[in-house]
């Protein structure tokens, strides 16, 4: 439902990342229907999945590879913001500095490459090129088993803190 949480927890090489990429349509499914918000989403093709894209999003396990190394933060942030035409320009450089302070970050890192970051900032900018679509629903692949537990609480508080600020419907995938 709108708002909850969803965990799904299994072990390594249970199929867990697989439904994941399956429920987000980057795998078709081999049986079966996905649902979202009441609609078949198995049979459309990818010109009719591109308006759910918006409002479906997914942040990955690991953070360094998930973030493309040759573009500045800005770039990751205002790529999806201008495909999917919510702003350009200026208006999509001020979305991104909106939504990396939402994270805990600040506006001039959006000049600042990916490995300028720790494993934690990573994911702070993983999960803020995740919300700059405004998304109704987040599917999160891991998203701190590559980071240190020192900083896996903070993740997990500020996912809970997004969560509410945006209501965000969240499906959490674990292997604990």
């Amino acid at each position: 439902e709108k708002g909850q949480t969803l965990g799904l927890v299994g072990e390594s090489g249970c199929g867990k990342s697989t439904f994941g990429r399956t429920v987000m349509r980057l795998h078709e499914p081999t049986a079966g229907r996905v649902y979202f918000d009441g609609q078949d989403i198995t049979e459309l093709s990818q010109r009719k999945m591109r308006p759910l894209r918006k409002r479906m999003q997914m942040v990955f396990q690991d953070p360094k590879s998930s973030l493309n190394p040759r573009k500045t933060v800005g770039e990751i942030l205002r790529k999806p913001i201008e495909f999917h035409d919510i702003a350009s320009g200026a208006a999509a450089r001020n979305r991104a500095g909106e939504i990396l302070e939402d994270v805990g970050l600040q506006r001039e890192h959006l000049n600042r490459y990916p490995h300028e970051f720790s494993g934690g900032q990573q994911q702070r900018i993983g999960l803020a090129r995740a919300l700059v679509v405004d998304p109704d629903f987040i599917l999160l692949d891991e998203p701190v088993s590559a980071l240190d537990v020192s900083v896996q609480a903070q993740i997990l508080q500020l996912i809970g803190d997004l969560q509410e600020k945006y209501d965000l419907t969240l499906i959490f995938i674990a292997h604990d």
